[in-house]
């Protein structure tokens, strides 16, 4: 190191001048010690100094405050290097993004380049944000030229984000949905012929102007669980793609930028309102229009019938395969936020779920006839089947929106339950209070019997639902008119079996006071054989038989026995006091010839009115039919035969024999062949050769 010279002495030589250049020469040693790797303790050398001259004494802070000056030197330098590396960086990414929202780019194809442009920018606001950059003396420049650019960069990506969404959803046809909706269903539906309970409506007792059988067949909708979109299904693989499966990848990535830079509710508006007119697009497909409360009470029943048939399968494919569908794309798009995955589909689905549940509010209300319950039992029971998916969908705690369409979901169930019990209940009252007064002709089964008993039958099909509605309303209480039968049998019965019970009861007792309208005897007993038999068959050939017993069965099979027996006493009996010895005079040898002709006349006058008749009335029941012409034959055939075989003698020998023994036992009996056909018939006098 060069020598330096310090003059000693006092402070009074050399002005200002001097003092600064003595600190200067100071401040030169100590850096130069310092530099040149000398051993030096730098605090020992200012110390020394200090001694040789007082003017060294605040050499100490001097260079303290040099060593400061340089760090913010150094500092600035960094600062004014990031700077300029933050603005390098913008500008690239700026450029870009302005370029191509100039261009407009491939429209649903936003490239690499594109999105990592929209990152810097991200990334640049987000540390502005922060305060991780210090932009000197323009605080605010910079942030505001990010936020600008990525205003736009976000506009551009709601615009492909819609486009994307648009040019991959992929179109669903009729065809398709009804296709993947039949492997919904536990048993496929039969089609619907409901005209006979159309025009036999039991609000208005007219069962005397309707013919036929009406076997009205309504589907009973029974709706199994199934598997839908991306799930397997036990018997097809069933699976309905919503949107191609390319443009998910694309759209989580347009979504992911668009959350983090506070887009999500620009995202998500866009995301449902696409979708939304997808859901109302299948609907229409599937049949389903929007339509007020009004305009559903407004119409007519087999518009209404075709609308809730409708109605039904679309709500099964709606919820299980489209919902479940949007679910999962919901899932993929914005699986990296819970809760904006939650509201993009609820905002998607709540529409046309509420669209399906207004419909069902409507039915609930409408006016009740009794050909409208299998559809509200078909509607109840397939939104009870979709409601734990729906609440499975819409699982949501912190969206009252999902919690709202659920709750909305069970007020409809409700309502329709309601519905469907207050049918039932205004149903027993007209069976048992349907006055029709024109009776039936020939004796045959009341159209009122007939349509009672094909009701029954399809209700037995919602046993299980009408059993819990029942219990619900607490409509089963028991009834001040009960037999000995009911007692003993209904206790053992579910609340439905009661019912059923009560209201065949019903029915009989309407048949009975019906039967009063026949002024003949015989036709009030052919009359309730008819009906009862037929109650009896139904009965038996469908779930009614579990439902009531065979103890029922056999108590009825009773009853038309003992009509059968009323019916021959009624029908038979003047017939065969003509055959009785008493008035004829005695024995076969001193009977009087003038009684005897008198009941032969009587006799051929009786069965030639009874053949008349009874050919015109109507016995239904093949079996019941022969079994009635059997039991005529025991009783009329033997004591026609024992009477000519003793007094026919009498009167064969005299003049125009055959004016009073006009039929032998065997024409008796083919005649008897000919009753109960339901076709009128005349004798004639001349005898009918036998066959």
């Amino acid at each position: 190191m060069a020598a330096t010279s310090i003059s000693s002495g006092g402070g009074s030589g050399g002005g200002s001048d001097g003092d600064e250049n003595l600190l200067a020469t100071a401040q030169r040693i100590v850096q130069s010690l310092n530099s040149s790797g000398n051993n030096v303790d730098r605090d020992d050398m200012l110390l020394i100094f200090s001694s040789f001259d007082n003017r060294l004494s605040n050499i100490s802070s001097l260079l303290n405050n040099n060593t400061q000056n340089q760090q913010i030197n150094q500092n600035n330098n960094i600062i004014n290097s990031n700077k300029n590396f933050i603005d390098s960086r913008f500008e690239s990414a700026e450029s870009l993004i302005l370029s191509w929202n100039s261009s407009g780019g491939d429209e649903g194809n936003i490239s690499e380049d594109y999105l990592s442009a929209v990152d810097q920018i991200i990334q640049l606001t987000e540390e502005i944000n922060l305060g991780l950059v210090d932009e000197g003396d323009d605080v605010s420049g910079a942030g505001e030229r990010a936020e600008s650019v990525l205003q736009l960069a976000m506009a551009r990506l709601e615009d492909e984000f819609r486009a994307i969404l648009i040019q991959n959803t992929v179109p669903l046809d009729a065809d398709r949905l009804h296709s993947s909706s039949s492997s919904l269903e536990r048993r496929s539906s039969n089609s619907t012929n409901s005209s006979s309970f159309n025009r036999m409506n039991l609000t208005v007792p007219a069962f005397d102007e309707v013919g036929g059988e009406g076997e009205g067949d309504l589907s009973s909708g029974r709706y199994a669980h199934a598997r839908a979109v991306s799930l397997g299904v036990n018997d097809e693989d069933l699976s309905i793609d919503l949107v191609n499966g390319d443009a998910l990848i694309e759209l989580k990535e347009i979504a992911d930028r668009m959350i983090r830079s506070g887009y999500e509710k620009e995202c998500c508006q866009v995301y449902s309102s696409v979708r939304r007119d997808v859901l109302d697009e299948c609907l229409m497909i599937l049949g389903v229009e929007k339509m007020s409360i009004e305009e559903v009470q407004r119409m007519e029943w087999t518009s209404l019938d075709e609308k809730m048939r409708k109605w039904i399968q679309a709500l099964k494919i709606l919820v299980r395969l489209l919902l479940n569908g949007e679910k999962w794309i919901c899932e993929e798009i914005f699986g990296g936020s819970e809760m904006i995955r939650e509201v993009c589909f609820v905002e998607t689905a709540k529409g046309c779920v509420m669209q399906m549940l207004n419909f069902g509010e409507a039915v609930a209300i409408c006016r009740r006839s009794s050909e409208k319950l299998f559809r509200v039992l078909d509607m109840y029971d397939a939104l009870a089947y979709v409601i734990p998916y729906l609440e499975d969908l819409f699982n949501s705690e912190d969206d009252d929106a999902g919690e709202m369409v659920c709750s909305e979901a069970k007020g409809v169930l409700e309502g329709l339950g309601i519905a469907a019990i207050g049918t039932f209940v205004e149903f027993e009252s007209a069976v048992q209070g349907e006055a029709s007064r024109k009776p039936v002709q020939n004796g045959d089964i009341h159209p009122l019997t007939r349509y009672v008993m094909n009701y029954v039958k399809l209700l037995v099909d919602y046993s299980e639902t009408l059993d819990e509605l029942l219990r619900k309303t607490e409509e089963n209480t028991e009834q001040e008119e009960k037999d000995e039968g009911y007692n003993s049998e209904a206790e053992r019965m579910s609340c439905i079996g009661q019912r059923l019970m009560l209201l065949i009861k019903s029915l009989e007792s309407n048949l009975e006071e019906k039967s009063r309208l026949y002024e003949e005897g015989g036709l009030q007993y052919v009359f309730l054989m008819n009906n009862i038999l037929y109650i009896v068959s139904k009965v038996k050939e469908s779930e009614l038989r579990t439902k009531l017993g065979d103890q029922w069965i056999r108590k009825r099979r009773g009853q038309v026995r003992q009509y059968a027996t009323s019916y021959l006493r009624a029908s038979w009996s003047k017939a065969l006091s003509c055959l009785k010895d008493e008035g004829t005079g005695g024995s076969s040898t001193n009977a009087s010839k003038v009684a005897l002709k008198e009941r032969f006349k009587n006799f051929n006058a009786c069965f030639e009115d009874i053949y008349r008749i009874q050919t015109a009335w109507k016995v239904s029941d093949p079996q019941l039919r022969e079994e009635l012409r059997i039991s005529i034959s025991e009783k009329v055939i033997p004591a026609y035969r024992s009477f000519l075989g003793r007094f026919g003698s009498h009167l064969e020998s005299g003049r125009h024999a055959g004016k009073y023994i006009k039929y032998t036992p065997d024409d008796l009996e083919n005649y008897l062949l000919d009753l109960f056909e339901g076709s009128p018939l005349m004798l004639h006098h001349l005898r009918r050769k036998n066959s």
